[in-house]
C-alpha cells in the first residue's frame, strides 16, 4: 500500500481557494490579477498563482502610494527620478523600492514590510524561475494568505496633507481651529513629515516677518502636532534654540524660548539654553526684590523652567523666591495692612516650590540661616505663616535622608516655633 497522497482535485482545492480569497478587499476582487489566479489554481497552476497574486499586490501599494502621496514616496525613497504617475511606477520603481516606500510614508506596517519582502522573494523563485521546484499548494496559500492579510484586505490609508498647502491655510484667519480636524490631519503622518513639519512650525514661528495670524494658528497646531513626536524629533527640534543663541539675536532667541514653552518642550533644553535663560531672570529677582512689577514678571517667567534649574543658579533663585513670598512689613495711605508682597508673583511661587529635591531643600535652609533681612520679616506672626506654608510644600518634597529635617519640621510645628529660631541661629 502506497504511503504518497493522491493528488488534490479541483473539488479538494476549491473550498480552500475559496475561504483565502473570501477576505479580499471588496473593490479588488474584480482584479484582473485575482482572477487570473483563481482561474489557473483549480488546474495546479501554483506559479501562475504566485505571480498573479504579487502583480495584485504591486497594484494596489502603487495605487495606495498615489493616493496618499506620490510627493511623500520621493522624499523617502531615490529612486533616480521623480515618480507622479502609476506609469512611472511600472517603469521605474522595482518591488524592493515599492515596498520601502509603502512602509515609510504609513502605507504599510512593519510587520506587512517584513512579510512582503519574503513574499516577493518567494514570487522571484517560483514565477521568475521555471527551472526551480514546483511550489506545494500549502506554499501557494501561504503566499496568497500573506498577500491578502497585509495588502489586498487592507483599506487605503488616510490621505497625506500637503505641508506647503496646510501653512499656507494657517495663515488665514478662516484657518478652523478643531482639534479633532487638527489630530486627524497630522496624527497619520508618516515620521518624515512629522519631522519636517515640526521644523518649519519652529523656522516660521521665530522669523521676524511671520504675520500674527500664522504664529497664533502654529501656537494652535504646534502642541497637538508635538504629543505625536517621537522623542529624537522633539530633542532635534529643541536643540536648534542653541544655535539661535550662538547667532546672538536676542529677539529671534527670545521667540525661540517661547516656540519650546509654546509645546512644553522645556525638558530636551539644553544646559546651555537653561542657563542663558534662568540666570538672568535669577539675577533680575534678586536685585529687585520687593519691587513687586519686577517680581510678578521674574517669578511668572521662571515658573516655566521650575523644574529644570541649573545647578548654577539654585542657592540665588531659592534664595529670591523665598523672600519674594514672604514679602515685607510697612504701612500705606491706601491700605490698612502691614503684611505686603507681591500678589502676582504670590500666585505662581508654591507650584514652584512643588519641583523642589534635597537640593533645593539644602538651598532652603540656608537661605533661612544666611538671609538677615528674611530673618528679621518673619518675627512678625504673618510672616512667619508665609514662610511656614512654603516649608510644609518643602517638608512634603524632601527625602527621609535630608539633613536639614529637623529645621524644616521646627518651622512647619507651630508648638516648635523658638526651637526653630534657634536653629536658623546656630
Amino acid at each position: 500500500m502506497s504511503d504518497v497522497p493522491a493528488p488534490l482535485t479541483p473539488t479538494d482545492i476549491t473550498p480552500l481557494i475559496e475561504r483565502a480569497v473570501a477576505n479580499v478587499r471588496e473593490d479588488m476582487r474584480d482584479s484582473p490579477y485575482i482572477l487570473e489566479a483563481l482561474r489557473v489554481l483549480p488546474v495546479q497552476g501554483y506559479r501562475s498563482a504566485i505571480g498573479a497574486f504579487w502583480n495584485a499586490v504591486v497594484d494596489d501599494l502603487r495605487n495606495k502610494i498615489i493616493f496618499r502621496s506620490t510627493d511623500l514616496f520621493n522624499k523617502a525613497v531615490n529612486v533616480g527620478r521623480t515618480v507622479k504617475t502609476y506609469e512611472d511606477f511600472q517603469n521605474y520603481v522595482n518591488d524592493d523600492q515599492l515596498i520601502e516606500g509603502a512602509y515609510k510614508i504609513g502605507v504599510i506596517g512593519w510587520e506587512a514590510y517584513k512579510i512582503l519582502s519574503h513574499s516577493k522573494e518567494s514570487r522571484h523563485i517560483f514565477s521568475g524561475h521555471p527551472k526551480s521546484s514546483d511550489p506545494s499548494l500549502v506554499k501557494v496559500l501561504s503566499v496568497i494568505d500573506d498577500c491578502i492579510k497585509y495588502v489586498l484586505n487592507a483599506e487605503y490609508p488616510s490621505k497625506i496633507i500637503d505641508i506647503d498647502d496646510y501653512i499656507d491655510v494657517l495663515k488665514l484667519e478662516s484657518f478652523d481651529r478643531n482639534t479633532v480636524a487638527i489630530e486627524n490631519a497630522i496624527g497619520d503622518l508618516p515620521e518624515t513629515y512629522k519631522n519636517e513639519l515640526a521644523n518649519r512650525f519652529f523656522t516660521i514661528y521665530i522669523h521676524p516677518d511671520s504675520s500674527s495670524n500664522l504664529v497664533s494658528n502654529i501656537e494652535f497646531v504646534a502642541p497637538l502636532l508635538w504629543k505625536v513626536l517621537p522623542k529624537d524629533i522633539k530633542v532635534q527640534v529643541v536643540r536648534r534654540l542653541d544655535q539661535e543663541i550662538t547667532k546672538g539675536d536676542a529677539i529671534i532667541t527670545d521667540k525661540a524660548f517661547s516656540f519650546i514653552r509654546v509645546v512644553g518642550g522645556e525638558i530636551y533644553l539644553s544646559h546651555t539654553a537653561r542657563k542663558y535663560k534662568i540666570e538672568p531672570l535669577v539675577v533680575r529677582l534678586e536685585t529687585n526684590l520687593d519691587t513687586w512689577a519686577v517680581e510678578t514678571e521674574c517669578v511668572r517667567e521662571l515658573s516655566g523652567y521650575a523644574s529644570y534649574i541649573v545647578e548654577e543658579c539654585i542657592d540665588k533663585y531659592v534664595w529670591a523666591l523665598t523672600q519674594t513670598y514672604v514679602g515685607s512689613i510697612g504701612s500705606s495711605h491706601h491700605f490698612a495692612r502691614t503684611d505686603f508682597y507681591s500678589n502676582g508673583a504670590a500666585i505662581y511661587i508654591p507650584a514652584m516650590f512643588q519641583a523642589f529635591n534635597d537640593r533645593m531643600a539644602g538651598a532652603f535652609v540656608r537661605t533661612l540661616r544666611e538671609n538677615d533681612i528674611l530673618k528679621r520679616r518673619i518675627r512678625t506672626p504673618s510672616k512667619l505663616r508665609r514662610l511656614r506654608s512654603l516649608g510644609n510644600i518643602v517638608g512634603e518634597k524632601m527625602s527621609e535622608s535630608f539633613e536639614d529635617k529637623s529645621v524644616i519640621e521646627a518651622l512647619i510645628d507651630e508648638t516648635r516655633e523658638e526651637e526653630f529660631f534657634t536653629l536658623i541661629r546656630a
